[in-house]
């Protein structure tokens, strides 16, 4: 199943903050802060009742406990980091199980530019003496949350315009 437009449109204004929030957060202090998981998580459940059919919500939790447990493993191996794990968990149930596919490759396309972009603005002075205290700029790692964020947003917003 898709999403629909009555759902993504009931998420979008509480998600959208929090997403932007994350973005931010990640590449001044390189950490997505638990506050933002539990926030989504809330807010998922919430609006959830309205939003999405009452057999749905489950499958949707499923979705974040097989993430959750995705996660960990990346993250015991050291290939993300723990406040990435656990924030795309908590992105999962917002995601449709018919949109999977859209899903990758949005999520791709959107790791592709954020991580561009993080790359030409930090060697831009202009952005660089703006923001001079984010870790971000002066470490190997890259703020997932920079792209974590926005993917969500985007497909909610995808979601309004050509849901089912």
């Amino acid at each position: 199943m898709a999403i629909t437009a009555w759902s993504a449109l009931w998420y979008l204004p509480f998600v959208v903050p929090i997403c932007i929030w994350v973005a931010w957060n990640d590449m001044k202090f390189m950490k997505i802060p638990n506050y933002a998981v539990y926030s989504l998580a809330a807010i998922f459940v919430m609006v959830g009742i309205v939003a999405l059919p009452l057999v749905e919500i489950p499958w949707r939790l499923l979705q974040f406990a097989v993430v959750l447990a995705v996660g960990f493993m990346l993250f015991a191996i050291k290939a993300i980091g723990a406040g990435d794990a656990k924030f795309a968990a908590v992105m999962a149930p917002f995601f449709a199980l018919g949109d999977s596919r859209f899903m990758l490759y949005l999520f791709a396309g959107v790791l592709l530019a954020a991580v561009v972009t993080h790359k030409i603005f930090k060697r831009v002075p202009v952005v660089r003496n703006l923001t001079p205290e984010w870790e971000s700029w002066s470490t190997k790692k890259f703020p997932m949350g920079l792209a974590l964020g926005p993917t969500l947003g985007f497909y909610l917003l995808a979601g309004t315009f050509y849901g089912a």
